[in-house]
């Protein structure tokens, strides 16, 4: 048994020197058994037909150094020469991207960044948690998840808060629920229904107004009165016409008004009220974008909690297979107790980490439910696995023209600048004659008069108003108006700045996590079998308790740079399609204010 250890051990030791030997190979040696099989070509022909990114003044000055050996002196006077040129023409390639000067002399061109270059790994399979299956697209999501009618009630029992189940559900219908359940997109329609109804009132200028008044009035005059005594006294006796004081008198007016032309007074408000309406609409349409993207970086932080969490529970794995070697090499009489003990800190430590991973777990998922606005007892775990969920097929200058068409956010600047002018228009018209007509019919009985009885009477004409003076007040609110059309054309141009970044900070990081899913992909291939010959070595006796752990911590550190750069790289994914806006959701968003005009 003793031989047959000592024969693997041996053999192990041999493998790995062969295959250090072979990564320690020159390759300076190799250029120079390359070059003596070729004929010679002249260095500077050489140095001008390289890439930029690939001539390094150090490698130069190593290669001439290495050409004085005294197994090449014949061209060694050459060589030097050649070498002084290389190193005062180093400095000029120092950069590793090459940048291209203008044409006109000016201001260098940035380097030409292009996303859709750079090609898409492919990615293992990666579990998901138990209990959790895939949901088939477009399925709706169950009707329990919806929130209860009335938004004034709380539980007020133990029970009513206990969680009863962990619903799977897909991206999807994470976004469905919370556009639908969404406590501030519901006050946000609401504000639009509000001025809908303000529209309403102000387009009801356009029409002529009718009013009717009809007033029945009974009266016993106290003049009336002194008028029958006084000629009681005179005459001795009261006309047929002054018998009674009391009177009973209905009298109705039916009055038509119109208001012809009002140098822009009436057209200013209905322009305003318009614009109004116009910004509550877009503004919910930047409220269902900045909900997508919350719930979908909730969703990512759930799947990346989940993904901690296998990676935990395979990292405790790993500790407790170290742990069962280390304890079998100290029962065969080769390992120590100090290789054990160090293999129980590491699981111990590894199971710290799986409890803290457990945890995150837990508080992810109550997240995504509180942005769901979930009932209370209902609780959620991500349905979909962890994949790359698309590719981004624009460049960085067809995302930023295209962000700057799309955003909500830039036409509400606009519209609340047309608004301003409105305004504007309207205060000014307060100064200004105001022309209009009117007609009325008026019927008029009075009760104990058996002369005229129910008569009729017309009137007809027009009216000119004009507020001659009112201390100013129309001037500063025009004065007001301007300053608010002003405010909205800086907010425009800095709101324009700010987009461009997300478009840019999104399309630079989404880059860089393709290339480190890329990186991340071939350091797991890697780490996985560094951990496998490290075992190997420790179980023949050649390596120790130390490498394995510490390739133990390499495969643990690669499998968590995999997720993050996939993770991450579907954030940038997100973030870059909110950036832009309406992008591809334009038919959701109309549909949703189909919904809410109807």
């Amino acid at each position: 048994m003793t031989r047959l250890r000592y024969w693997m051990a041996v053999s192990v030791i041999a493998a790995i020197a062969l295959s250090g030997a072979q990564a320690q190979a020159s390759p300076k040696s190799l250029a120079r058994a390359t070059q003596t099989t070729s004929e010679p070509t002249d260095r500077s022909e050489e140095t001008a037909q390289a890439p930029p990114e690939k001539k390094r003044p150090s490698d130069a000055r190593i290669d001439d150094s290495d050409e004085l050996m005294p197994s090449e002196t014949d061209g060694a006077t050459d060589s030097v020469e050649e070498s002084d040129e290389t190193t005062e023409e180093a400095p000029a390639s120092v950069s590793p991207t090459p940048v291209k000067p203008s044409s006109d002399g000016g201001m260098p061109a940035p380097p030409d960044n292009d996303i859709t270059d750079i090609p898409v790994p492919d990615l293992p399979t990666f579990p998901q948690p138990p209990g959790v299956t895939s949901i088939p697209e477009g399925e709706p999501p169950p009707p329990y998840m919806e929130p209860h009618p009335n938004p004034l009630r709380f539980p007020t029992e133990t029970e009513e808060v206990e969680i009863l189940g962990i619903q799977p559900i897909s991206l999807e219908q994470a976004i469905e629920l919370a556009v639908r359940n969404n406590l501030d997109l519901e006050e946000s329609r609401l504000a639009l229904d509000s001025s809908r109804a303000s529209l309403r009132e102000a387009q009801g200028l356009l029409f002529p107004q009718l009013d009717l008044s009809s007033n029945l009035t009974w009266n016993d005059s106290a003049s009336s009165r002194i008028s029958i005594e006084r000629q009681q006294e005179i005459l001795g006796a009261t006309t047929a016409l002054q018998t009674d004081s009391t009177s009973l008198t209905w009298d109705s007016t039916l009055q038509l008004n119109y208001d012809v032309y009002t140098f822009g007074l009436r057209s200013g408000q209905i322009g305003a009220a318009e614009g109004t309406v116009r910004v509550n609409e877009l503004d919910i349409e930047r409220q269902v974008e900045d909900i997508r993207l919350q719930v979908t970086e909730a969703y990512y932080d759930v799947q990346q909690s989940d993904m901690d969490v296998r990676i935990a529970q395979s990292a405790v794995q790993n500790s407790q297979q170290s742990l069962e070697d280390a304890q079998a090499l100290e029962e065969a009489g080769v390992g120590t107790q100090f290789d054990v003990l160090r293999a129980e800190v590491q699981l111990a430590n590894d199971q710290q980490q799986l409890t803290q991973a457990l945890s995150n777990q837990q508080v992810t998922r109550r997240a995504l439910a509180q942005v769901l606005n979930l009932p209370q007892s209902v609780n959620v775990a991500a349905a979909d696995p962890v994949e790359l969920e698309g590719v981004w097929e624009m460049t960085l200058e067809e995302s930023i023209v295209l962000a700057l068409h799309h955003r909500a956010e830039l036409e509400q600047q606009l519209v609340q600048r047309e608004i301003s002018d409105d305004r504007r228009r309207a205060a000014l018209a307060q100064t200004l004659p105001q022309f209009s007509i009117f007609g009325s019919v008026n019927l008029l009985d009075i009760s104990e008069d058996d002369v005229g009885g129910l008569t009729e009477g017309y009137a007809a004409g027009a009216r000119l108003q004009w507020r001659l003076f009112n201390g100013g007040a129309s001037y500063a609110a025009a004065r007001r108006e301007e300053i608010n059309r002003e405010t909205a054309e800086v907010r425009f141009a800095n709101l324009r700045n700010q987009v461009r970044l997300e478009v840019e900070r999104a399309y630079y990081q989404l880059e860089a996590s393709l290339q480190n899913v890329q990186t991340a992909r071939t350091a797991l291939t890697l780490a996985e079998e560094s951990l496998e010959l490290a075992r190997l070595r420790f179980r023949a006796g050649v390596g120790t308790q130390t490498d394995v752990i510490q390739a133990q911590d390499d495969l643990t550190q690669a499998q968590g740079n995999l997720v993050d750069a996939v993770i991450s790289y579907n954030r940038a994914l997100a973030q870059i399609r909110r950036a832009v806006s309406n992008y591809p959701f334009t038919d959701e968003i109309d549909r949703l204010l189909s919904e809410e005009s109807s």
